[in-house]
């Protein structure tokens, strides 16, 4: 009798600039695979139009918001009996984001260290992913695509702030040990509109956890 093969679960994180793609191969990936998709909580942010208006006086807020969300629904993935991938996830909240707002003196050197402090307790408690998926592309492709989905709030972001998030993403993705990192170039990509390229994605990322 032949035995049948186990596939193991997955936790696939997808990382990268604002604009890149995420959110849709995260959509993507859930529907090839059968994977619990899990997305970031941007429209329920008690705290995200206060923070635009005042980023100084809500920046550490907005962040320990997202991070206690972060924090959440690890747990949610670490009890789940199925596969899932994520939209982001607690580490690149604290080495890009929170580290950028630190750098812009957005945040105060104490309100870092104690992020930093909390952040550090949470992340021992949390298991790494299987996989993460860094989606990168040059800061003219994520100024189109920013255009393109119309959101309000991030119209007006500026090229300079882009451009130190991706010199960020770089260096983090440089640093990265907690587990797999399979990085993607984005920029003549299109996995929306073009039924070849969204094959070619999911294959590399079959092939890259090995599954059958």
């Amino acid at each position: 009798m032949e035995l049948q093969r186990v596939v193991p679960l997955q936790h696939i994180s997808v990382a990268g600039n604002i604009g890149v793609g995420k959110s849709t191969l995260v959509e993507i990936l859930a529907q090839e695979f059968g994977w619990q998709p899990y997305y970031e909580h941007v429209s329920d942010h008690p705290y995200l139009a206060d923070y635009y208006a005042d980023r100084a006086r809500w920046g550490f807020h907005s962040q320990i918001w997202f991070l206690t969300q972060r924090y959440t629904q690890q747990h949610h993935i670490s009890v789940s009996n199925q596969s899932v991938i994520e939209d982001r996830s607690m580490y690149e909240d604290f080495e890009i984001f929170v580290k950028e707002l630190h750098a812009e003196q957005v945040l105060s050197s104490r309100d870092f260290g104690l992020y930093q402090q909390l952040y550090d307790t949470l992340v021992q408690r949390i298991q790494p992913p299987t996989l993460v998926i860094y989606l990168h592309a040059q800061v003219p492709t994520l100024l189109q695509r920013i255009a393109q989905r119309g959101r309000t709030s991030e119209q007006q972001i500026p090229v300079e702030y882009l451009t130190r998030l991706n010199q960020r993403y770089v260096q983090w993705m440089r640093d990265f040990t907690h587990c797999a990192v399979l990085t993607i170039e984005t920029d003549d990509l299109d996995v929306v509109n073009r039924p070849h390229d969204r094959a070619a994605v999911v294959e590399l990322i079959r092939r890259q956890l090995a599954l059958a």
